[in-house]
């Protein structure tokens, strides 16, 4: 059932946490009513915890949850399991300090001390480490039962993927696991007695017959020092039915407490295996742990955001990627594209970006002024195309006086038709990985001794052609986008070199003690960096271009200035030599770019190698986008792979042939768009027209 209901992909801790997003406010509105606290917050962490300002909830909880073999859509596992998690966050409190009840029976030989313990201590003492177990799986049901009443759907979901464990757990377990099993199952009111007898060993049953007036009243109890009663009485019971191990008389202490471990072990494996493990009411250890981690986080912080105690890099990466857009291609796989802006240390190196650009444009001969061209004037009139000629000027018809005799009086100053000037969108994708900041021939030898002369030129050719594609975007005034693409762990926006090596380093070592394998999945993500997003002015991301440009231009002065002031430069090692998966990059783009309206799309893709998710997938991307009205432009670096992918592609081997196979292929395809309008012929007819009035 679960593998019909759950793809593997959905399985993944990232989906689950995608899915857990989707309802915590309603999780975190439910959770302020539990606890009459409306100012409490709730939030996904590495280690649970709760306080009276804020609850941290597990992802590992959800993700057990998922792997239930039970009949539960995926939806459904989300709500009920963030609701049990909050349940027991919000109503576990075991901290309360009293002396022993004198109506607790006495288990253990020695004399209970009159002082005040808190209740794991006053139980531990009192009948040992059986009677904590008891008091766990009661304590437990106890509150899903009482808590969730109001929830009868969510109520019914844990029902099932509790039942659905339950005939596994039978059959793997022994009298005293099934009689602790039975004493959860009947207080939750998930199970009746009958049911449980039918299939319990006889001793666990005519054990869970006579504690069922115990069970009743721990249902209804509302004290957990009132469940600690039970459970000592229901150790009893278990000891009055040979269901615990009795050491000889001669038995030493350690062998005491080994045979005391091994039953309460035993205790527990039954419960451990149906019941969703929550750690703060899931033993003592884990309870103390849980409420450690409250007490380390910086109070007053906490209700203003992370403190620093509290951050932990590995979540908020899982965070992230369960975030993330999910993209969809044609060939029906997907994923998640981290998609961000370029961090803003870039611009810190602006100065020495624009002196590169300019020296570099003028060594490779790419024109900085007047990028347009030819182009221009065809635009002009392209937007002058709205209007008809005659009267569209402001005057009053020549057929006023018809107009007026009709009654058509919202025709006399009828001067503008429907528009007719087309819209424009260009995108420049370029790939960012470590490879494009490799050394390259720029030129060749120039005899067979003489070695090639090499220079990273690979990504600053690449980012020179996006400087003056959006200077030709700029002049024409068409919307026009830049981004680069990698796979690795993600920058953020505000990530400078210091920042982004701490936060890999935490986030990788953190998922990998709690992913395992999935780690590195969820650290080397497909990335998507907006460096001069649509809805962005060019003037504003000039600064940042210019400095990926000399990053890319000067790899080595950009690291050494990173080593000498981390704290301040940006994160030059965000180029990490990882492998792309182009296509998502593809479809996100035109997906970006048909958001605008715009009638003609131009996107550009440049890289130095062939994708390394699937050259089918890549092949069937770029012609959905094809197909959709978007032209696409594959460029290669000293790479013909893209012909398998393009269908409109070119390979350049030198710096020149880069930059200018950019701009010239961007203006190739708008020339195109505006001849298959007629614009061309309508441009070359009305120049000579006004040539013969002139003359």
């Amino acid at each position: 059932m679960l593998e019909s209901l759950l793809r593997p992909e959905d399985r993944a801790v990232e989906a689950v946490v995608a899915r857990y997003q989707r309802v915590a406010p309603a999780i975190t509105r439910f959770a302020r009513s539990l606890s009459g606290n409306q100012e409490l917050l709730v939030r996904l962490g590495s280690e649970p915890s709760s306080s009276p300002t804020e609850i941290v909830c597990d992802p590992r909880v959800f993700q057990a949850a998922y792997n239930r073999n039970a009949p539960v859509t995926p939806d459904e596992v989300a709500l009920a399991s963030a609701l049990h998690e909050v349940v027991h966050l919000v109503s576990t409190d075991l901290d309360e300090q009293r002396p022993i009840p004198p109506d607790w029976p006495r288990i253990t030989e020695d004399p209970l001390p009159d002082e005040e313990l808190d209740l794991l201590t006053a139980l531990e003492r009192a009948g040992g480490p059986v009677a904590e177990k008891f008091f766990f799986a009661l304590e437990d049901a106890r509150q899903e039962c009482q808590g969730l009443r109001a929830y009868p759907g969510a109520r019914s979901v844990l029902a099932d993927l509790y039942r659905a464990a339950f005939p596994s757990a039978v059959a793997n377990s022994g009298p005293l696991s099934q009689f602790a099993l039975g004493c959860f199952l009947i207080v939750g009111d998930y199970l009746d007695r009958e049911v449980l007898e039918k299939r319990f060993e006889a001793r666990a049953a005519v054990a869970l017959d006579d504690a069922t007036e115990l069970l009743r009243e721990a249902a209804e109890a509302t004290d957990p020092w009132e469940i600690g009663g039970i459970a000592l009485k229901l150790t009893a019971i278990a000891r009055a039915h040979d269901l615990l191990t009795q050491p000889p008389p001669q038995a030493t202490p350690s062998q005491k407490r080994s045979a005391e471990k091994h039953d309460a072990e035993q205790a527990a494996q039954g419960v451990d295996s149906v019941r969703l493990l929550s750690p703060v009411i899931q033993d003592s250890e884990s309870y103390q742990q849980t409420r450690r981690a409250a007490h380390a986080r910086s109070g007053e912080s906490d209700r203003k955001g992370a403190a620093e105690t509290a951050q932990d890099e590995s979540t908020d990466q899982l965070l992230r990627v369960s975030q993330a857009p999910r993209v969809y291609l044609p060939t029906g796989q997907s994923g998640p594209l981290i998609v961000t802006s370029v961090p803003d240390a870039f611009s810190r190196f602006a100065p020495q970006g624009r002196r590169a650009l300019a020296e570099a444009a003028a060594r490779w001969g790419v024109a900085q002024r007047d990028v347009s061209g030819e182009l221009f004037p065809l635009f002009v009139a392209n937007q002058r195309r709205g209007l008809r000629s005659g009267y569209d000027q402001g005057d009053i018809s020549p057929h006023a006086a018809l107009f007026i005799g009709a009654g058509l009086y919202q025709r006399l100053y009828e001067r503008r038709a429907a528009r007719t000037r087309r819209t424009y969108a260009v995108s420049l994708l370029v790939d960012a990985s470590a490879s494009m900041l490799m050394a390259r021939p720029v030129t060749g030898p120039s005899s067979g001794r003489e070695p090639a002369i090499t220079r990273p030129w690979g990504m600053s050719a690449a980012l020179l052609g996006a400087w003056t594609l959006a200077r030709l975007a700029d002049e024409l005034q068409i919307d026009f986008e830049v981004a680069l693409f990698n796979r690795g762990f993600a920058a953020r926006p505000g990530d400078s070199e210091w920042s982004y090596s701490r936060s890999r380093s935490a986030a990788t070592a953190g998922l990998r003690r709690t992913q395992g394998a999935a780690a590195d999945r969820l650290t080397a993500t497909v990335n998507h960096y907006l460096v001069k997003p649509f809805d962005r002015r060019w003037r504003e991301a000039e600064d940042v271009l210019a400095g990926l440009f000399w990053t890319a231009a000067e790899p080595r002065a950009a690291a050494a200035e990173a080593r000498r002031n981390p704290h301040e430069s940006a994160p030059v090692s965000m180029f990490e030599k990882a492998s792309n998966v182009d296509e998502f990059n593809v479809i996100h783009a035109a997906e970006r770019m048909a958001r605008l309206g715009a009638d003609v799309r131009v996107l550009v893709v440049l890289a130095d190698g062939m994708t390394r998710g699937s050259v089918e997938a890549l092949r069937a991307a770029v012609a959905a986008v094809e197909d959709s009205g978007t032209t696409v432009l594959g460029i290669g670096i000293g790479d013909d792979t893209v012909d398998n992918a393009y269908r409109r592609a070119e390979v350049v081997e030198r710096p020149e042939q880069l930059a200018n196979a950019m701009v010239e292929g961007t203006r190739s395809a708008l020339r195109r768009s505006l001849a298959l309008q007629g614009l061309d012929t309508w441009w070359i007819r009305s120049s000579r027209a006004m040539r013969k009035e002139a003359s």
